[in-house]
This record gives structure tokens, C-alpha cells and sequence, in this order.
């Protein structure tokens, strides 16, 4: 039986529309495979690292002025009954004695440099047993003798350092046993460490710069960041001998005692992403490469479309 025209073309259309869904999935696949970066050179980032330190000078604005004030009790040999009685009423009298020259050293300081009571802290009393070979004892070389010493420490909080100079001469006159000198610090130590760890990352990020311009190379985002060494602070001492006051009244100058300068000192390590322009240009000339293969099964689509 004869086949119509119809019925004979047929085959030959269904043969076309098979090739032309082949060709779209073709097409499609090619797309994908060229715009789908591969797995290891999306994981590959270039970076660059710096470490940078800085250091501040900041000038004290607080000061504490350290002194100490002793008795000492006569040598006795503890062996002996009466010595023992004699020793005992002896630290009896320093304690007193100690404690009236720390009230008057208090009263003093008040007077003649108005500094506020509470500004100042007499320490607890301490108590100092000292042994010494008798050097009367004839034949009899264990016999020791003891002293004790009595002490009571003073400090004076400043936050006028131009009054240090006045403490000083006060606790000087006021007979004081041995001055431990003068202690600078800051009243607010957080902002100034803030500013040597800011100055330190500031640093960091001119170093990174100056690197990435020098290789052709645009900082991105920051990576990681570390502190390298924290932000230290170390209050500045500065002595003053007890022979000052001696050499303080046989001179017609008077001592001056400057605060100088605090060093903070800071460090971090800083790592950020580096946007090389080469790299970037090679991305955009892989991208075009992209779209013009992917051009190409649309313009093979549309022909067979048409046949």
C-alpha cells in the first residue's frame, strides 16, 4: 500500500527534532563546563603578610611618693631573764614612738602641702627580729644578741605631680628612715594602650601597602589578624636617695625631680587577600572565551531549527 506524502515525512521530521534537542544539550553542557571555575583554582588565594611594632611616649599624670619609717630596739641577750624584760619593754617604747612620729608625719604632710588624708596610707607595722654575735661573750660563742626593728611603710597618692617636690622636702624634714622613691603613672592606662595597639595596626597597613603597590598588587579583605606582642605598660620609677636631704640643705638648689616619659610599646600580625591585576585580566579574557563558546551551539541550533 502507498504512503502518503504525509506519512513519509514522517521519520525525517522525528530524526530532526532529535538532533536538535542533542544539539541543545550539547550546548548546554559546554556552558557549564567553561563557566564553572575548577575546584583548585578557586581554592588557590594569594595573600600577603606583614608584622609591624610600634611604640608611644605618654607623660605621667599620676605619682606615688614612698617612704619608710623604723625603730630599732637596743641588743640584748634573750637568755637572760632580766635582758628578756628589758627587750619586751623596749619594743613597747618603739611602737609608740613609731606611732607617733607616723601621726605627726600625716599632720605634716597636710599642713604644709595640702594634700587630703585620704591620699595617704601608713601600712600595717612590721616587726624584724635581728641577730648578732656578742662581741663581749668570752668563751662562750653561742650567746647571740637580738634586736628588733619596727617599721611602718607611708606612700602618698599625687595627681599633681608639680606637688611632688613639696612631698618629698616634707618627708625629708619630717625625719623619715628611707625614702623608696617616686612611682609615675597614668590615671587612664586603657586609652593609652588603645593608642599604641591602633598606631601598631595603623603601621601594618602602610607596610601591606606600600608592599602590594610595589608588586603590582590591590589589598582586598583582611584574612587574619594577631596580636603579636600586647599592648605593655611599666609604670616609670625613679629613686631618691635618703642623702638628699642632707645634700638638699647644704645647697642653695634645690633638687628637681621631672616625671619624663611612659614608652608603651605594641605589635600585631596582619595577613590580607591580594587582588592581582594580571590575574584579573586573565579572568575576564577566559570569560569572553566563555560566552563566545557558548554563542556558538545557540547559532548551530538555530540553523538546524531552520532545516
Amino acid at each position: 500500500m502507498a504512503l502518503s506524502p504525509l506519512e513519509r515525512r514522517r521519520p525525517d521530521s522525528m530524526t530532526g527534532r532529535i538532533s536538535l534537542l542533542s544539539t541543545l544539550i550539547l550546548g548546554t553542557l559546554a556552558v557549564a563546563s567553561l563557566a564553572t571555575p575548577s575546584f583548585a583554582g578557586a581554592s588557590e588565594t594569594s595573600s600577603l603578610q606583614v608584622q609591624a611594632q610600634s611604640s608611644i611616649e605618654v607623660t605621667p599624670d599620676k605619682a606615688t611618693v614612698s617612704a619608710r619609717l623604723w625603730e630599732d630596739t637596743p641588743a640584748v641577750d634573750l637568755s637572760e631573764t632580766k635582758q628578756r624584760e628589758q627587750h619586751a619593754k623596749a619594743r613597747e617604747n618603739a611602737r609608740e614612738t613609731l606611732e607617733k612620729r607616723a601621726a605627726r608625719l600625716i599632720d605634716t604632710l597636710e599642713e604644709n602641702t595640702g594634700i587630703k588624708r585620704d591620699a595617704i596610707s601608713a601600712g600595717s607595722l612590721s616587726v624584724y627580729p635581728q641577730r648578732s654575735n656578742n662581741p663581749e661573750a668570752q668563751g662562750d660563742e653561742s650567746k647571740m644578741l637580738t634586736r628588733t626593728r619596727l617599721e611602718r611603710p607611708i606612700s602618698i597618692q599625687l595627681d599633681d605631680l608639680d606637688k611632688t617636690e613639696d612631698v618629698l622636702n616634707a618627708l625629708m624634714e619630717s625625719g623619715v628612715n628611707r625614702l623608696d622613691g617616686v612611682t609615675f603613672d597614668l590615671q587612664d592606662r586603657d586609652s593609652a594602650t588603645d593608642k599604641a595597639l591602633v598606631k601598631a595596626l595603623e603601621k601594618a597597613r602602610h607596610k601591606a601597602a606600600l608592599m602590594a603597590d610595589t608588586l603590582d598588587a590591590d589589598l582586598g579583605r583582611v584574612i587574619h589578624v594577631q596580636e603579636t606582642r600586647a599592648p605593655s605598660f611599666a609604670p616609670r620609677m625613679m629613686s631618691v636617695s635618703a642623702d638628699a636631704r642632707g645634700k638638699a640643705e647644704s645647697s642653695a638648689t634645690q633638687p628637681e625631680y621631672r616625671p619624663g616619659t611612659i614608652d608603651i610599646d605594641a605589635g600585631v600580625s596582619v595577613e590580607w587577600a591580594l587582588e592581582n591585576d594580571a590575574a584579573s585580566d586573565h579572568d575576564a579574557a577566559s570569560d569572553h572565551d566563555a560566552k563566545e563558546t557558548a554563542t556558538q551551539p545557540r547559532q548551530d541550533t538555530d540553523a538546524a531549527a531552520r532545516e
